[in-house]
């Protein structure tokens, strides 16, 4: 097991004093390659930071998609029932402590450069990238803050994942779709198996994908987990005499949650763990708590004049749900919808398409300069033929052609795509750097 590396070793660590941007700098530096699955480095470290379990409910969550609105969601139900609480998601959109909140408010700087200098001398020789860098960080500053629940985002996959490490008391599955086939494979039951090792013998989970894997069944079953299905255990209910509202019904019992704009198979799902972590708390006050989040990014309306909405979907599965909403959103105001598209290079660019084709009436393509993304004309070359192609080299130049040619007050201009893409739009439209 080769726990170091050259790379480690050859660039020196922040010194005392450096801000959150220079050891983040520094973080990209120290591991030879940007996604390295295993959890052998992790766990050493995890050790010597952590020799005995944190003492918190521990609550992971895994899925192809609807992670950070499910975080989102029970985090809000849980603190609004008086419970002190930490959440760690990735990736970020504007700013790293993004990625850290203690008690719904983004962790500090001088909290979060403590905990990086608290892993870093933890790490002595052993060689991390940076998710696991920062992963481990998280689990620091939750620690230091002394919150009860830890609700936390697996990065990629679940099994291999950083966040894995720590023994889950409490599990969440959103949903399972093709991403990522590099590392999780290309079917869903690989993948689910995948998404299910966050499971442990005996704890309380929830799955919402309507379909699951028989992988994910059958790890269940083996570890005899109590897992709550939905379509089985609880389901999703459009209330007639209020479009705005869906009832989660549980047994003979009631939540009335909100129909958008999150999945609202994540936030059913949020909530049916919420029950079983705060049996005392009133139903009504956790539908309240539901109707309050705001997630940042996830069909997130930016402008209105014209119509401008964000989504961080990347792939085809997000892509169906976004188009969904698009779709209802012509019923109500007609009009046309454009769209601002830019990607990375390893995502499914042609099933994303192909998912929103029915309901963009013009595409605004653009190229994304971070690494991995694709230069809008490789982006074009993927993309294939869509009505109305235009192609901009930036996200800046694509918004403002966009804006233009949603030129009707019922137009609706929609940025999507990837974080990368999401992040550049609001720091465009609401201030801040990308």
């Amino acid at each position: 097991m080769n726990l170091s590396s050259n790379s480690c070793k050859a660039v020196k660590s922040p010194s005392e004093g450096a801000s959150v941007n220079e050891w983040l700098q520094w973080l990209e530096a120290i591991h030879p390659t940007e996604i390295d699955m295993g959890l052998d480095r992790v766990l050493v470290v995890l050790r010597r930071l952590f020799p005995k379990k944190p003492n918190a409910r521990i609550i992971t969550v895994a899925g192809t998609n609807g992670k950070g609105s499910t975080v989102a969601t029970l985090e809000r139900q849980l603190l609004d029932a008086g419970r002190t609480t930490g959440a760690y998601t990735s990736p970020h959109l504007q700013h790293y402590n993004e990625r850290v909140r203690i008690n719904g408010a983004n962790v500090s700087d001088t909290a979060l450069v403590a905990a990086f200098e608290t892993v870093e001398e933890a790490r002595g020789s052993v060689s991390l990238t940076y998710f696991e860098f920062g992963t481990l960080a998280a689990f620091v500053a939750l620690d230091q803050a002394g919150v009860q629940d830890w609700v936390l985002e697996v990065g990629l996959g679940g099994r291999l994942d950083a966040v894995n490490v720590l023994d889950a008391d409490y599990a969440i599955i959103t949903s399972i779709d093709i991403d990522h086939i590099g590392f999780l494979g290309d079917n869903r039951e690989v993948i689910g198996f995948e998404k299910a090792g966050i499971l442990r013998p005996g704890i309380p989970a929830v799955c919402a994908d309507p379909v699951p894997p028989s992988s994910v069944l059958q790890q269940a079953a083996a570890q005899k987990v109590d897992l709550r299905l939905t379509g089985r255990d609880y389901r999703l209910e459009p209330r007639a005499s209020d479009p705005d509202i869906i009832d989660l019904v549980i047994a003979d019992k009631r939540i009335a949650l909100p129909a958008g704009p999150l999945p609202i198979e994540s936030v059913a799902a949020a909530t049916v763990m919420a029950v079983k972590l705060l049996p005392d708390v009133s139903l009504d006050r956790l539908g309240e708590a539901a109707k309050a989040v705001n997630l940042p990014g996830r069909f997130e309306k930016l402008s209105s004049t014209p119509l401008v909405i964000a989504d961080v979907g990347h792939n085809p599965h997000a892509a169906r749900w976004l188009a969904s909403k698009l779709y209802e959103l012509k019923q109500q105001r007609g009009g046309r919808v454009v769209a601002v598209y830019a990607a990375l290079g390893d995502k499914d660019i042609e099933g994303v398409v192909s998912a929103m084709m029915p309901v963009v009436d013009h595409w605004c393509l653009a190229g994304l300069d971070v690494p991995r993304g694709l230069s809008v004309s490789d982006l074009e070359a993927r993309v294939g033929e869509v009505s109305s192609a235009g192609a901009s080299v930036t996200i800046a130049d694509a918004l403002e052609a966009a804006k233009s040619k949603a030129s009707e007050p019922e137009d609706c201009v929609v940025v999507f795509g990837s974080f990368f893409t999401v992040a550049e739009a609001r720091a465009l439209l609401l201030g801040g750097s990308p």
